[in-house]
């Protein structure tokens, strides 16, 4: 018998792989269905990409792949006969082939026993050799056969990825020394203390100070003062501020000049008020770490254009999914939307009067709902939050599912699209009255909840008063009090116009006062709403305001209609602030930036000449040697390549208004900008036209030619190079834009076609159809439910268990979702 299932496996024997570290098992369910060792068919597994299939899709596979050998898993769960002691270990069979499978349910395991078999069939015969047969099977195949037994479960995270493995921990880690100079961080709002950037902002772990990293050729990045802070100071460790999160976050050491591990970066940010590290240790909520997916997932398939994209075509996107289903966003989404709406794996509403006679039957085995496992590891794979076990913002993550809907629909139908909706945003400089329009894409508008507004004020002032009095005294804090606001109140309040930070005026060329207000330009067929009913604590902490808002049914927002420009409104010119670069001294004259002669030297001793090496530093902003080394090799065939550099004059980098009369300050008819300036930009990869094109509407002044640049992105880049030689001779009359569409295609999405985003306008009436509650105190910790209205009725979903909500907390809720109703 030995020898005949040896020679029986001889021709797949090429086909049947061992596992090796990094190959995902999955022998616990189906990447096209949520069948499970437990099904009735149970499970199959391919013995050679290890994927798990049931016994309605293994044919699909085989017929694709030519794959023939499979390991059928199967469970049998069984009642425990009357009499079991309880409490006992259930008995199993071949007790080690299911070793690490993990299978959800929602019935108590101690009253069933299993029994686990597992069996090699080989297809199209389906023939079946039993396991374990160590005797009888080739050793490579007994040694494949156990592997994928013992393999761990598919779904567990990596311990570490192969690029962290290449980060050092910094030796200024453990003796690293911390000011008590009294610093605390604020979870929001930072800016440089040396400049007005807010981006790229580096907390040094040494005194606290909130600097910018360096400036960068692409026009991101801030001005380098984090790095003349160290070297100031000397304090060696800093943290990227935007990375901060309960995993950790990205540390830099200066002295090092690498990026380094901080084993103890927790106690290190706590120094300055900065707890979030410790929120692990704190919360928990490990056993329903998955409910704001459910959630979400639970309301996007309740929507018809997500059923129709993903669930009507399920046989089209199984029979075209790539060879690993798994890692296939349209396949999962259908495989999820199936199993919700197909009622194979879940039970229909229960009515209330008949949850007590359900519960009389007994110990049944129930249905186990579906758990969107490897929707999960696929969406969230790579992203800092949605990776972990920790709980997460329902919010957060619709809009990355968005996101992520948006980006495998290229080409195809989009559901996600019953979302979009235009804004209109005004903006108006309070000293010169002047107003400039704008449009942007969103998909949920977000509620302010004005505390002010509340109408048991008079309450919720008492409960504060007798909180501090417990607090100062040591006593236990009284009864909360829920501040109840009207809904009217919140809109209103997201009407009003709000003050604009830093806004820069146009019409002074200075900093103002500035005021913006917000409106549609177009309605949603689907409106989501949600309540800012989170805020930051001083230890970084999200918490949870203690809101109840009488949110209606039915919602008109017509009034909220965007109205344009005025006739009797006067426009903000369209003109650019001035970016601040590393060399900018915003003095009244503008030094020649120094050459970093190291840099030269560096580029000389591999053969080129000195004075390209000058030039190719110079023109590059010395920014290191490779920037200088790649400026070199696409100017080596150029005739003035060796010749020394030539200065440009001060006027070039003169940041002064122009005293042109062309039009918004640019060059002169005639002028063509100085070749030293284009050189620098077609360095950094922009078009010579472009690029010309920025510095005559920037009147060559080279950091706002370079703001210009990503401010107007080429629309046809093929017309360019045709484009070159006119552009050098002649004005382009296209370099500014339209008084009449300042506020049109510079802000539309990156999608857009030619007449913009694709929206779904309609009237602004809406009903109310679901929403998303959340109980807890904090983001990070809690529940997530949701209420679907359905055939009139809601009915609340709360992780695999559903039924009727006779009185659904609607003044509770989180996130809102609204259909809109017919014209008629």
């Amino acid at each position: 018998m030995a020898a005949d299932l040896g020679e029986l496996l001889v021709p797949y024997m090429p086909t049947i792989r061992v596992p090796r570290t990094g190959d995902r098992v999955y022998k616990s369910e189906c990447v096209f269905s949520f069948d499970s060792p437990e099904s009735e068919g149970g499970l199959y597994v391919c013995m050679n990409t290890f994927l798990g299939f049931g016994r309605e899709h293994v044919e699909r596979h085989y017929r694709k792949t030519g794959q023939s050998v499979y390991m059928h898993l199967k469970r049998h769960v069984k009642e425990k006969a009357t009499g079991a002691a309880a409490g006992a270990v259930p008995r199993r069979r071949n007790g080690k082939v299911f070793l690490d499978l993990e299978l959800n349910r929602d019935f108590n395991g101690e009253d069933y026993e299993y029994e686990d078999e597992a069996k090699l069939v080989i297809f199209p015969d389906h023939f079946e050799i039993p396991l374990p047969n160590i005797e009888e099977l080739p050793a490579l195949v007994t040694i494949a056969c156990d592997a994928v037994l013992n393999a761990p479960s598919a779904y567990k995270k990596q311990e570490l990825e192969s690029w962290e493995e290449e980060i050092q921990v910094s030796r200024h880690a453990r003796s690293l020394r911390q000011l008590d100079n009294g610093v605390r961080i604020r979870p929001s709002g930072w800016k440089c203390q040396k400049c007005e950037m807010r981006e790229n902002l580096w907390l040094n772990l040494t005194d606290g100070a909130v600097l910018c990293g360096k400036w960068f050729f692409d026009g991101s990045g801030g001005n380098g003062h984090a790095l003349d802070h160290f070297k100031e100071t000397k304090y060696p460790l800093a943290v990227k501020m935007e990375t901060i999160t309960p995993d950790g976050a990205d540390v830099y050491s200066f002295e090092e000049e690498e990026a380094v591990l901080d084993p103890h970066i927790s106690e290190h940010l706590s120094h300055f008020g900065i707890d979030m590290l410790q929120m692990q240790k704190k919360v928990g909520c490990q056993h329903r770490e998955r409910c704001y997916l459910g959630t979400v997932i639970q309301v996007l398939f309740s929507i018809p254009d997500f059923q129709r994209m993903y669930v009507g075509n399920l046989q089209r996107i199984f029979d075209y999914s790539p060879l690993d289903p798994s890692q296939d966003f349209a396949t999962q989404m259908a495989k999820l939307g199936h199993g919700l709406l197909s009622g194979l794996y879940s039970k229909p509403p229960m009515k209330s009067e008949l949850i007590e006679q359900v519960m009389k039957e007994g110990h049944k085995h129930q249905q186990k709902g579906v758990s969107p496992r490897m929707l999960k590891a696929l969406v969230s794979r790579g992203h800092p939050e949605f990776s972990s076990n920790r709980q997460q913002d329902a919010h957060e993550f619709l809009q990355h599912m968005v996101n992520l809907v948006e980006r495998n629909s290229a080409g195809s139908e989009n559901p996600s699209d019953v979302f979009r909706f235009l804004v209109e945003e005004r903006v108006q400089c309070c000293q010169t009255r002047r107003v400039r329009y704008t449009q942007r894409v969103d998909y949920c508008i977000q509620l302010p909840a004005p505390i002010e507004a509340a109408t048991n004020r008079e309450e919720l002032v008492a409960y504060e008063t007798k909180r501090r009095e417990a607090e100062e005294n040591m006593q236990a804090p009284p009864d909360p009090v829920t501040a109840r606001i009207p809904f009217t109140a919140c809109l209103q309040a997201f009407t009003e116009p709000e003050n604009v930070p830093d806004f820069w005026s146009s019409a002074l060329q200075a900093k103002s006062a500035g005021v913006k207000t917000s409106r549609f330009s177009s309605f949603p067929e689907y409106l989501v709403l949600q309540i800012k009913k989170f805020t930051f604590g001083v230890d970084w902490v999200p918490k949870k305001l203690d809101l109840a808002i009488d949110v209606p049914d039915f919602l008109d927002l017509s009034r909220l209609r965007a109205t344009g420009l005025q006739t009797s409104e006067e426009e903000l010119p369209d003109l650019l602030p001035p970016i601040v670069l590393p060399e900018d001294t915003r003095g009244n004259s503008i030094k020649t930036p120094e050459i970093d002669e190291a840099a030269v030297m560096q580029l000389a001793e591999m053969g080129f000449p000195l004075e390209a090496c000058r030039k190719a530093v110079y023109y590059t902003g010395n920014m290191g040697p490779e920037m200088a080394f790649n400026w070199i090799i696409a100017h080596m065939e150029e005739p003035d390549f060796a010749e020394p550099l030539t200065l440009p004059s001060e006027a070039l980098m003169d940041p002064g208004p122009s005293t042109s009369e062309s039009p918004m300050g640019g060059t002169p008819p005639g002028n063509s900008p100085p070749e030293e300036s284009i050189s620098i930009l077609t360095s950094m990869g922009f078009p010579r036209a472009h690029s010309i094109q920025a510095l005559k509407a920037t009147n060559n002044n080279l950091e706002r030619a370079l703001d210009w640049i990503f401010i107007h992105p080429e629309q046809q880049e093929e017309e360019s190079d045709a484009l070159s030689d006119e552009a050098d001779t002649q004005p382009n009359d296209n370099a500014f834009s339209n008084g009449n569409n300042t506020h049109s295609d510079s802000t539309l999405s990156p999608d857009r076609g030619a007449s913009g985003p694709r929206v779904k306008d309609g009237p602004g009436r809406y009903e109310l159809f679901a929403f998303i509650s959340h109980m807890g105190a904090s983001t990070m910790s809690g529940h997530y439910v949701c209420h679907i209205k359905k055939e009139g009725r809601w009915v609340i979903y709360n992780d695999h268990k559903v039924c009727l909500s006779e009185r659904p907390p609607k003044d509770l809720g989180y996130i809102y979702f609204y259909h809109r109703l017919s014209s008629s």
